[in-house]
């Protein structure tokens, strides 16, 4: 079996207390079976980069770590990762940031996860590279001189050619994806995208499965992420989550718990969230005292200013939501900046009446699926799910909603709390099933199946030369 080294922007070590999310679970797995490497940024600075690379086993998953300058933080993460790409991506426009100081940060921290994890790779090693971070890292190992099977996964939604052409070189970005054989996304949507970009801008061709431009053909498909179901499930009746489980019940006092949880972030709809509740409490005063939402928050990219934003936001929000509404002895939005580790997530799930997960875009959305895993079989609650996030495709018997109208996800709420059981089962065991069918090992799988039957011993051609 070849060997799989996986690159990433950060490095997430196997740990004995098994809190880790799906990917790293996922991910872990498949460099055990292969005696693979994860090459990746350690999440430390140094004041001079020196190429040096910190190398550990934990669980049997060997890790390769680099230290960045901060100055590297700033341009490649901060910067063009976080300022340029993501807002884009998630089809803030207005949002992003465009500086040639990023740009060039993260070509340059590009180059330095090449040349670190060049000297690691052998002839027959298969390379899996994920996520924003890493775009044109393919062509910068290609350069190198590395010809093994390479492909390339994105965790984040593509935008349509209307939003990406707004990005300097953007079709000099799109171009190095075809130093790749694989290419994956997580929709149909999020792929047709793709692809028509590279109709539109680039000239290309796409024949099914294949997608060419010049003499460069590679394959783009559509591959959703899932997690680890019955780990889950297994979680969901933990000792640990039975004891989570208890002490939400009781400190609700039999009140109905609506939960959201959520990385602070603008592209979640956390304050589009708040208003709909919101709203809910204005139509239906019958249901004050009676529901509590619980929104789990915690803090992320706290140096990027939009972000330092949204707290201040949602802290507002709630204060105003709660000082309208509460009584002396109930208040309606519970707000936690903190997290919580798998088994005892699971356990606040699974004592939720309702699953409120509402992204205003987003590529997959796991939370959406864990917190099916986690409910009761006999008993299980509902999940309210966006539109828009890539989950929906896949879990069409959730209460499906547009997140920007606070009158659709108040109507929502409405229905949930009113639904019987046989309806709440019958849509529980459709969403389950296709949790459980499509989970985290389908979906690796899926992505390195068609990787390893790419042909090894042709010489992948250079990439169309870029443009724009």
């Amino acid at each position: 079996m070849s060997r799989l080294i996986v690159i990433s922007n950060r490095v997430s070590r196997p740990t004995k207390a098994g809190n880790q999310g799906g990917l790293a679970v996922a991910l872990a797995q498949a460099l055990r079976e292969s005696r693979g490497i994860w090459v990746g940024w350690s999440g430390e600075t140094t004041d001079s980069f020196t190429g040096h690379i910190g190398f550990a086993e934990d669980d049997g998953v060997k890790t390769a770590t680099i230290d960045l300058e901060e100055q590297d933080v700033d341009e490649y993460y901060n910067g063009y990762a976080n300022k340029t790409l993501w807002p884009l991506f998630h089809f803030r426009i207005d949002l992003a940031e465009y500086a040639r100081d990023f740009e060039g940060g993260y070509n340059r921290v590009n180059r330095r996860f090449a040349d670190t994890a060049t000297p690691l790779i052998e002839p027959e090693d298969i390379i899996w590279v994920h996520d924003y971070h890493m775009i044109p890292l393919g062509q910068m190992l290609r350069d190198k001189g590395l010809k093994n099977r390479m492909g390339f996964f994105l965790h984040i939604p593509w935008p349509p050619t209307r939003l990406l052409v707004s990005l300097p070189h953007h079709t000099k970005l799109v171009s190095s994806l075809f130093a790749y054989d694989v290419v994956g996304f997580h929709t149909e949507e999020w792929l047709e995208s793709f692809r028509h970009y590279v109709e539109k801008e680039m000239g290309g061709r796409v024949d099914g499965d294949f997608v060419t431009v010049g003499d460069r053909t590679i394959q783009a498909v559509a591959c959703p992420i899932g997690i680890n179901a019955q780990q889950f499930v297994e979680a969901a009746d933990s000792e640990t989550a039975q004891k989570m489980y208890h002490l939400v019940r009781a400190s609700l006092q039999d009140r109905a718990l609506i939960v959201g949880v959520d990385r602070l972030d603008y592209s979640k709809g956390l304050e589009e969230r708040f208003g709909g509740f919101a709203r809910f409490l204005r139509d239906h005063p019958e249901h004050h005292r009676n529901v509590v939402l619980t929104q789990i928050a915690p803090p992320s990219r706290g140096e990027v200013e939009s972000y330092q934003q949204i707290r201040a936001t949602l802290d507002s929000l709630a204060g105003r939501i709660n000082g309208e509404y509460s009584d002396v002895d109930w208040t309606p939005i519970r707000y936690v900046n903190q997290g919580y580790p798998r088994d005892e997530l699971a356990g606040i799930y699974r004592a939720a009446r309702i699953g409120l997960v509402t992204p205003l875009r987003d590529g997959m959305n796991l939370v959406a699926k864990e917190y099916v895993a986690a409910q009761d079989p006999e008993d299980p609650g509902v999940l309210i799910l966006s539109r828009f996030a890539g989950a929906a495709i896949q879990l069409k018997d959730a209460l499906l909603i547009n997140p920007y109208s606070p009158e659709e996800m108040s109507d929502a709420i409405t229905r949930a709390l009113a639904m019987p059981l046989d309806e709440r089962l019958r849509r529980w065991r459709s969403m389950m099933d296709s949790v459980e069918s499509q989970d985290i090992s389908w979906w690796r799988q899926c992505f390195t199946g068609r990787l390893m039957a790419v042909d090894r011993n042709k010489t992948p051609p250079e990439p169309a030369p870029a443009q724009g």
